[in-house]
């Protein structure tokens, strides 16, 4: 089962970009992030933090301390993504008038390592119990379809041809394989899933709210788009519930 959903994410991110380098312009697409980021928050809170409390409760854990890695999941990736990765809408906007084909790479590049850790985040959930890694690889889903249309975005925008923007979409596709594949070579220890589940499930509803949900509202914010969102998150509330029957 880890295998196959390490392939799917190959696919999800190459569809994603193929619909960036044909169909960038559709009405659709607001739609389609509203609805990717209501997964991802719906697995990040109803799936991922439960099962924090159930681990801190089994270890005897503080619960203010496991906590404290929930929110050091969202500034660590908060400062990963604003002072080291170049994000594209970043570079949209401070760099507006100065695009060049090497800022379209590094972009990339991040896109494509941050892609991995999607990878390593399956492997490590699947760890933790077949449920959560099924909740995670969703969520994780959902994510590398916006990721697809971020890498094609990226490269595009700094006037990067259509072969390197497609061989960097197929590397992209194939960096969460290579991180499910990583974590085969060692087991997570029980003392370290709190400080995992928290960090992740920071890290998703970061990028959630800063990153997918502002882009469904960026060019046509309406009640719409809101709805594809609740849409998302009733229907991941749907699939957690028959996961843990």
């Amino acid at each position: 089962m880890l295998i196959t959903y390490a392939f799917l994410t190959f696919f999800t991110t190459l569809l994603g970009g193929t619909i960036a380098l044909k169909l960038k312009e559709s009405k659709y697409m607001n739609l389609l992030f509203g609805l990717s980021g209501g997964i991802i928050l719906a697995v990040a809170c109803i799936d991922i933090l439960p099962e924090i409390f159930e681990i801190n409760e089994k270890l005897g854990k503080n619960i203010h301390e496991s906590m404290l890695w929930f929110v050091s999941g969202i500034i660590l990736f908060h400062i990963i993504e604003k002072y080291i990765l170049i994000h594209h809408t970043d570079e949209e906007g401070s760099h507006h008038h100065h695009r060049h084909p090497v800022i379209g790479i590094g972009g990339g590049l991040a896109l494509i390592a941050h892609s991995f850790l999607d990878g390593i985040g399956i492997g490590l959930a699947f760890q933790v119990s077949p449920a959560i890694g099924v909740a995670v690889a969703i969520a994780v889903l959902a994510h590398d379809f916006a990721d697809g249309i971020n890498t094609v975005s990226l490269m595009l925008t700094h006037k990067n041809n259509q072969k390197r923007t497609f061989i960097f979409l197929i590397v992209d596709a194939i960096a969460p394989i290579l991180g499910v594949l990583f974590t085969l070579l060692f087991t997570i220890n029980e003392n370290l899933m709190i400080p995992y589940l928290g960090i992740f499930s920071g890290f998703l509803i970061y990028i959630a709210l800063s990153h997918i949900l502002p882009e469904a509202h960026a060019d046509k914010p309406s009640w719409i788009t809101v709805a594809s969102t609740i849409l998302g998150s009733l229907l991941m509330y749907l699939i957690l519930i028959n996961i843990h029957l």
